[in-house]
């Protein structure tokens, strides 16, 4: 279950923590996404797998999710006699941290009027008792 957005800011937090906080990514999404960082060249699914010690359907899921979710980059290699397979790499960090702060910004203006809106219809409310004394 989430924590509210009081007890999460009295946490310290990290900069990985905003992988979960804000795309809702699991340790081993990390994992993989750390794997990549780390590593001097792209990664096949086989070799993210063996870094972070999971089976290949494991590594593959965790790998969509870091697509889905654009921390990632995939590319298709062709073999000179046919065929392909995909290697991934991380994103750009800069790009990361713009489209991070492009979502904090929609979502703290989306807060913005979920509070106009509450004010909005309890405003009236306690002012019509005062009204009613009259």
């Amino acid at each position: 279950m989430a924590n509210s957005m009081a007890e999460q800011l009295q946490q310290d937090m990290e900069c990985e923590g905003l992988l979960e906080c804000i795309h809702g990514l699991k340790q081993l999404d990390k994992d993989c996404f750390r794997a990549m960082v780390e590593s001097d060249e792209p990664l096949t699914i086989d070799e993210v797998a063996e870094r972070v010690d999971r089976e290949r359907s494991t590594a593959y899921r965790s790998i969509q999710r870091l697509l889905q979710s654009g921390f990632i980059q995939k590319e298709q290699v062709n073999y000179d006699q046919g065929g392909y397979y995909h290697v991934y790499y991380p994103t750009d960090p800069t790009q990361i941290a713009n489209d991070m702060q492009r979502m904090l910004n929609d979502w703290y203006a989306k807060m913005g009027q979920l509070i106009q809106e509450f004010e909005d219809k309890y405003d009236h409310v306690e002012s019509e008792p005062a009204m009613a004394e009259s």
